[in-house]
């Protein structure tokens, strides 16, 4: 593969594949290099990342995705983005909404501050609700195609130390619904990917607290999810297995969502 170096996008020349197209959001580490794994089986992936340069590199070297680096809160980068995207593919396929941040700092809602709300709210949702605006009227020129929103067990679950992520996702659980009832008529699929306790780096800090947590009884399946589990449920939606079922809450979530006495 030739890859040019000098460039913000880190890709390689294009060529005739058939593949089809996908583009995956925060793709550099954690559930989206996951994703960008799995799906460059199947798929030529355009992942983003932010910063983290190194990490990106080895995910295009192990796999071949071409990468750019994209802040999604950036209304010019998410611009950009699907420049570069259009440049590479004749058409997209398939948008995994995935890039988002944790707060900062855990803070009791009553004490938080305004600045980590609004850099959750730029970054988890209002960025991936206008990547889609962007990606769905790409899509509807070439008359179909499918978009996944990964959003987080946190979208019902009260963290009153993280409301403002807590609500980040849960606006970003609205956005999908929207998405979906919009483009249900013209053959774009659109689904909620709501994972629940995944080993990442961002629970690092936190993670022998939930070890504990599932350990005791927190999840009905005893054990912790690994960014490939939520890349299994992208493959299912990636391959048209669920095309008739849009607007789908989808819980790969170790059984958190099940309400028992």
């Amino acid at each position: 593969m030739l890859y040019w170096a000098e460039s913000p996008v880190l890709t390689a020349m294009p060529g005739t594949s058939a593949r089809p197209s996908a583009i995956v959001t925060g793709a550099s580490r954690g559930i989206g290099r996951a994703i960008a794994i799995e799906l460059s089986r199947t798929h030529d992936v355009l992942g983003t990342y932010r910063g983290n340069r190194e990490a990106a590199e080895s995910l295009a070297a192990e796999t071949g995705c071409a990468i750019q680096a994209c802040d999604i809160a950036s209304p010019a980068d998410r611009a950009a983005l699907i420049e570069a995207a259009r440049a590479r593919f004749s058409n997209l396929d398939l948008l995994v909404n995935n890039a988002g941040i944790a707060p900062r700092v855990r803070a009791d809602v009553l004490e938080a501050g305004e600045d980590s709300f609004d850099e959750l709210i730029t970054t988890n949702l209002k960025g991936p609700h206008f990547l889609t605006q962007l990606a769905a009227r790409w899509m509807l020129e070439s008359g179909g195609g499918r978009i996944a929103f990964v959003t987080s067990i946190s979208a019902f679950a009260a963290s009153v130390n993280r409301a403002d992520y807590c609500i980040s996702k849960a606006g970003l659980a609205m956005s999908a619904a929207v998405w979906a009832q919009r483009l249900a008529a013209d053959n774009i699929q659109v689904f909620e990917v709501r994972p629940g306790i995944i080993r990442t780096d961002m629970i690092a800090k936190v993670e022998s607290v939930y070890e504990e947590k599932i350990a005791s009884g927190l999840l009905p399946q005893r054990r912790m999810g690994e960014g490939s589990d939520i890349a299994k449920v992208i493959r299912a939606i990636a391959d048209g297995l669920l095309d008739y079922a849009t607007g789908q809450v989808l819980n790969p979530d170790g059984g958190f969502h099940l309400r028992s006495l």
